[in-house]
């Protein structure tokens, strides 16, 4: 999608819209500074490509931090024209940048729903040469990595796993610490139990997981506690309410807010992130016969507001890093020299 937006259009119109909602539905944003501000940045796309530097003419530079906002608000204006005259067949319809799932109401007139199908993909594509690839009409689908299903006046989901994938998780003998193994296995347990809606997809799915892991080297020992502990965490989440979750998200966040970060690049003879947590501990955070850091003032008489501190692990270069070579500089004739 990206590649395919036209500048000029696409500035001309988000413009616009920039104008009409400022003070009206927005009120913390200048919109002439914030033109002026997003016309710098798109039509000055800078790439380097050896010794050479090109200028992005036409289209949105994959990469840059405003491209998903630009893009989902670009293709919304379209959407906001288009949709309100469709109300009577779409009974849901929800945009993740360029991945669309909707609801289609299908009239009984099996040839006059075909009509009216191929009249809705038409005004969907009417947008500044924006061209969507549609799927045909089904009672399930694939979207992003859920495959859903329409089962009686319900809605079935479970994951949808590409046949290439070959999850090549890190092996056990891999020099990384004991952490993202854990935070693997906690991460994607909590994913199978809000994605998956029957239990027996959630077993399914689990069970799957779990054997990849042992194919990859890691034991029945070391994998069984760390699988019983990320499901009863899984539980404990989804039974808790909206209410409780966001209190529990807060909760967390406030003490990152606390929280100053080691970055370290792993070694495994390195002392251990227990050990460099009990030093911290011993000599900083909360020191024997001395005042801890958290009650140290500084010149204008504040708190030091730190309480914790994160070990942030690096990997060290592996030997992919060593053998694939990006640099094309010094790799024979320059890039300038193929140019007219």
């Amino acid at each position: 999608m990206y590649t395919n937006i036209r500048t000029g259009p696409a500035l001309e119109h988000i413009s616009k819209l920039l104008r009409t909602e400022e003070g009206r539905t927005f009120h913390h944003y200048d919109a002439t500074a914030l033109i002026e501000a997003i016309e710098i940045v798109f039509k000055n796309n800078i790439l380097q490509f050896g010794d050479t530097y090109w200028r992005q003419i036409s289209g949105t530079g994959m990469g840059i931090a405003p491209a998903p906002p630009w893009a989902t608000i670009y293709y919304a204006i379209h959407e906001n024209n288009v949709l309100p005259h469709w109300t009577s067949q779409i009974l849901f319809y929800r945009r993740f940048i360029d991945d669309i799932i909707g609801i289609w109401v299908c009239d009984e007139c099996t040839e006059r729903n075909n009509t009216l199908w191929a009249q809705f993909t038409h005004s969907m594509q009417q947008w500044h040469g924006l061209e969507w690839e549609f799927s045909p009409l089904s009672r399930s689908c694939q979207y992003m990595d859920l495959t859903l299903t329409i089962s009686g006046r319900t809605i079935q989901s479970t994951l949808f796993e590409k046949p290439q994938n070959l999850y090549l998780y890190l092996p056990p003998h891999s020099s990384h610490p004991k952490g993202p193994l854990q935070s693997l296995i906690y991460g994607n347990i909590l994913r199978i139990h809000r994605l998956c809606s029957s239990p027996r997809e959630v077993h399914k799915h689990t069970h799957s997981f779990f054997h990849r892991l042992i194919n990859r080297g890691h034991s029945t020992t070391t994998l069984t506690p760390l699988f019983r502990r990320a499901t009863n965490n899984a539980l404990t989440y989804m039974s808790r309410s909206k209410d409780e979750r966001d209190t529990h998200q807060q909760t967390k966040q406030s003490k990152t807010d606390h929280t100053i970060f080691l970055h370290l690049q792993y070694h495994p003879q390195d002392p251990t992130a227990r050990e460099l947590q009990q030093i911290w501990q011993e000599t900083i955070a909360t020191p024997p016969n001395d005042t801890p850091l958290s009650h140290l003032q500084n010149i204008d008489g504040i708190n030091i507001p730190i309480r914790s501190l994160t070990i942030a692990y690096s990997r060290p270069p592996n030997l992919r890093n060593q053998f694939s070579i990006r640099n094309i500089e010094n790799r024979g004739r320059a890039v300038s020299s193929y140019l007219p």
